[in-house]
């Protein structure tokens, strides 16, 4: 039975990221700008309105107070979210460094403006505690909070801000805008689970919320979480050559993230619902920056909630971590069914990112320029795509009119023009460009071994690539170099300048996301891969709330195929406390269940899915289990010792930028 753990292992465990470089890690040092981009980030510069100060003072507006020093601890002591890291580098009358994108520096400044907020009489945000705003509803009673962050440690600290400065209050209701953690992990920090039981407390979401707040990230959920080590910067250092601003935000808290299920979905456009004296009024938008998503409207106070619709940056059609292709049509849709439906008593617009603005003629400026720069992006992509160009061409030749780009909302701090064009191009055509050269490509290694040849030998190479580093063409250069390292990873020439190259092009990035790509794919170049610390995706509540279906469909994406092949075997499950029996069932190479018990299974297992949950969890080992006769095994054990055989634990820290 002890092969039983091993059923379990590779299932993600909390949704949090830790630095792997402990001490006596020796850390190669990063290189300063080199003059191509010093001279790229002040072209840049002198393209934007850095004299425009509204966001500063809409940023600023309405402070009521914060901590002095905001470093957030958890249980062990260590920092789940830590301000004063940027604090050290990052201020208003501060310069951007050569090192960093002046208009990336301009968004790191404004997202440190940070502490408790009002935005309204009775409407309030703490900004700055985590990648999200905690916002805080006043009703006749209690508070009413959007999207309570993403750690329960930052929530906490968050909710007792809000208290010292305005009042100890119970919170009556929380609203989950979407399904994306960092918008409900933290709701144990300011609800305890028991109120929402004996309904003291309502947790409102849109319809399928929990569908996709479990789902988004377990299938998938290893390499996504890899990737996020990139897309984040988390484990980069918190200077000006290293982690400088993830783009909604400073970057993600690493504390606990939890889950206490929906009491109630919306699930119509115009749905109104009171709490506690307050009127809200939904407005669904499916399948733009979440699968399940929704803003709120306040007639009271002539405010409008728009949850990650519109924030002060381009976001994602496709997010660089991993996921399915977002819809910028359907976004762009809902955007406008906004201007539509509530613009005309809109006086003031807030987010879960960034901060508020406020005047009617500005939020409805703001609002068509915002869905017109999606809409845009569709368009004209969809038009050169229908010219016969491949997502790459289109990604290099949609430029956004000048009404569009300089708009500082518009600013691709999260998102880009270049990696959204790409990403419509693949919601409609896929990986295909339609090249018969690219439809039965080489391995990268083979590839790379052969193109190295071909341009004689790895030496020829490196010589022309540090030409042309010298001369500032590091795209390029990362293009060419990329192959002599894939064809020997042992080339510590090749490395170094690949790792400068990339650097480079970190530096002058002005996506948050981008930067962190890079400057990380630098580091593990220059380090080799962490082995340990990382990320995960799916925290105790998240397995608690896995139905069967799901876990049994993750072990299917386990399942060797090769060691597969040719076998047949089956086990019924049967959970006690759900009243509903399974079979699993290995045949040609494949898992499959079904909902109800094989007549011929070579075993049976018997438990709750609260004992799967502990065990899962590693509360208790599986012979505990069976001591304790909270499972039983009946039939050939060896049978499932064959089944676990067969499942694959998958590694985290995989390599990406060498083979």
């Amino acid at each position: 039975m002890k092969l039983l753990v091993s059923l379990m292992r590779g299932t993600v465990i909390a949704a949090l990221a830790v630095p792997f470089a402990g001490p006596g890690f020796a850390q190669s040092q990063p290189k300063a700008a080199t003059e191509a981009t010093k001279a790229a980030n002040r072209t840049l510069q002198q393209t934007l309105n850095f004299n425009d100060r509204t966001d500063f003072d809409n940023a600023k507006r309405g402070l009521i107070g914060k901590h002095d020093v905001l470093t957030i601890k958890g249980a062990k002591g260590n920092a789940v979210w830590d301000l004063e890291e940027y604090k050290a580098y990052i201020g208003d009358d501060k310069p951007a460094p050569d090192s960093v994108n002046p208009s990336l520096w301009r968004n790191a400044q404004l997202n440190m403006q940070y502490g408790l907020f009002k935005v309204h009489d009775r409407i309030f945000q703490v900004r700055g505690y985590d990648l999200t705003n905690a916002t805080f509803i006043r009703g006749d009673s209690g508070w009413i909070v959007f999207d309570p962050l993403l750690s329960e440690e930052t929530a906490k600290v968050a909710y007792g801000l809000v208290s010292q400065h305005l009042g100890t209050l119970p919170v009556v209701a929380v609203i989950y805008s979407h399904s994306h953690a960092d918008h409900y992990g933290g709701v144990r920090g300011m609800v305890n689970e028991a109120d929402v039981n004996a309904k003291k407390v309502q947790i409102i979401a849109p319809e399928h919320f929990s569908e996709h707040a479990i789902s988004e990230n377990v299938i998938a959920g290893n390499v996504m979480s890899r990737r996020a080590v990139y897309m984040y910067g988390a484990m980069l250092p918190r200077n000006s050559q290293g982690g400088v601003n993830g783009g909604l935000g400073q970057t993600i808290s690493t504390g606990t993230a939890g889950l206490i299920l929906p009491t109630r979905e919306i699930k119509k456009t115009g749905e109104t619902v009171e709490i506690d004296g307050v009127t809200m009024v939904f407005q669904m938008t499916p399948g733009t920056e979440a699968p399940a998503e929704m803003n709120t409207f306040f007639p009271q106070f002539k405010a409008m909630w728009m949850a990650e619709n519109s924030t002060n940056t381009l976001h994602n059609v496709l997010t660089l971590r991993g996921a399915q292709v977002r819809d910028p049509l359907k976004w762009a849709g809902f955007l406008n069914e906004t201007i539509d439906t509530y613009g005309p008593d809109v006086e003031v617009k807030f987010q879960s990112h960034h901060w508020p603005m406020w005047g009617n003629a500005q939020i409805i400026d703001y609002w068509k320029k915002h869905r017109d720069l999606y809409k845009y992006i569709h368009d004209q992509s969809v038009n050169l795509m229908n010219k016969g160009y491949t997502g790459i061409e289109i990604s290099n030749m949609v430029k956004l009119p000048p009404e569009l780009d300089k708009q500082w909302y518009n600013r691709g701090y999260y998102g880009t023009v270049r990696h959204n064009t790409r990403a419509v191009y693949q919601r409609y055509m896929g990986f295909y460009d339609a090249n018969p050269s690219t439809l039965d490509q080489l391995p990268p290694e083979d590839a790379a071994k052969k193109y190295i040849e071909y341009m004689g030998g790895a030496a020829a190479v490196l010589a022309k690539a540090k030409a042309d580093f010298d001369k500032g063409e590091y795209r390029w250069v990362a293009e060419t170099v990329k192959h002599v390292v894939f064809a020997d990873p042992n080339n510590k020439d090749a490395k170094e300048l690949l790792a400068d190259t990339y650097e480079q092009l970190g530096y002058q990035a002005e996506s948050g996301p981008w930067r962190s790509v890079y400057l990380q794919g630098a580091f593990e170049l220059r380090n080799g891969v962490p082995q340990s610390g990382g990320m995960s995706t799916a925290g105790p509540d998240t397995i608690k709330a896995m139905p069967p279906e799901m876990t049994f469909d993750y072990f299917a994406v386990r399942l060797n195929g090769e060691k597969a092949a040719g076998k047949k075997l089956i086990l019924n499950v049967e959970f006690t406390d759900l009243k509903q029996p399974y079979a699993l069932t290995i045949e040609n190479g494949v898992l499959n269940y079904a909902k109800k018990a094989a007549a011929n299974a070579d075993a049976k297992i018997t438990l709750t899915k609260a004992t799967l949950d502990r065990i899962q969890l590693a509360e208790i080992t599986p012979e505990q289990a069976i001591t304790s006769g909270d499972m039983k095994v009946d039939g050939k054990r060896e049978a499932l010792a064959e089944f676990v055989g067969m499942l694959d634990n998958f590694p985290f820290w995989f390599n990406i930028v060498t083979p």
